[in-house]
């Protein structure tokens, strides 16, 4: 038998007409813009110097305009107002002592010179200094509080604080007050205390000394010496309160002195014997 071979139209091995038979991998290539494919300017340089430069421009801006403003802003200073509860100086002789810093303008006034100064007067404890637009000057005082007298010579405040005013002849009812000159606020811390403990029964503190050994004195108003030692001085204050209100107070009169330096007890000095066989001093315990 023979083998009869036909021609089948639209084979795949016959490529149809006008139509190509692609080669290999193909894709689609999307095409880009001009703009795309340039490269983006950048601003951050301009950023940065811009900045710096407004900055600038904008400061001397406003130095000059300060400038041109300050002459007709900066006054002369019109008036000093003094404020406080003023017992001991006058707010004349306050405004005397700041007549030098008056002459200056209300930017050019000297505020820490003029609170210097017054704070160098005896009387005043601390000055404050503002000013107050647009031509005037606070000063709020406050004055010392004496509480004691320092010695001969001078005056101690609730502080402890010495100041040396003028007219201490005028001070002498205040309690007086001895030490060395280191120790001035314990010794007004102690003189508060025992003045406290000393008052439910009468006394009143007229001297207290702090000795250079140490040891401490005390005087009452009513004329009676107390001698504390060194130290302890609340626990033995609080033993003489005690057998005072039991054993001594109907002999205040005739009490001088009295020795709390004994550990349990204490010896009374007699004004004069309380009978004609007592001897000059007695140990209560």
């Amino acid at each position: 038998m023979g083998a009869i071979l036909r021609h089948q139209p639209g084979s795949a091995r016959t490529p149809l007409r006008g139509k190509p038979v692609p080669r290999g991998a193909s894709r689609m290539v999307a095409k880009e813009t001009i703009g795309v494919r340039l490269p983006r300017p950048s601003f951050d340089l301009l950023k940065r110097i811009t900045w710096p430069v407004l900055l600038v421009v904008l400061g001397m801006g406003a130095y000059e305009l300060a400038q041109r403003l300050l002459p007709y802003a900066d006054r002369p200073i019109a008036k000093i107002s003094v404020e406080g509860d003023l017992s001991y100086i006058s707010q004349q002789a306050v405004q005397e002592r700041i007549a030098p810093f008056v002459t200056a303008s209300f930017f050019s006034v000297d505020l820490q010179g003029m609170r210097s100064e017054l704070e160098q007067m005896p009387w005043i404890a601390t000055a404050n200094v503002r000013r107050v637009w647009p031509d005037q000057v606070l000063v709020h005082l406050e004055e010392q509080l004496p509480i004691a007298r320092w010695g001969d010579e001078a005056l101690l405040n609730n502080q402890g604080q010495a100041f040396a005013p003028r007219e201490l002849a005028n001070y002498e009812h205040l309690p007086q007050l001895y030490g060395p000159k280191r120790a001035q606020q314990q010794v007004m811390q102690q003189y508060q205390v025992l003045s406290q403990m000393l008052r439910p029964l009468g006394f009143s503190v007229a001297r207290l000394e702090l000795r250079e050994r140490g040891s401490w004195f005390l005087s009452t108003a009513q004329g009676i010496e107390l001698l504390l030692g060194r130290d302890h001085l609340v626990e033995k204050m609080r033993r003489f309160i005690a057998i005072y209100d039991k054993a001594l107070k109907a002999q205040n009169t005739n009490i001088a002195r009295i020795d709390l330096r004994y550990a349990n007890g204490l010896a009374v000095a007699w004004r004069e014997p309380v009978a004609p066989t007592a001897a000059d001093t007695a140990v209560v315990q």
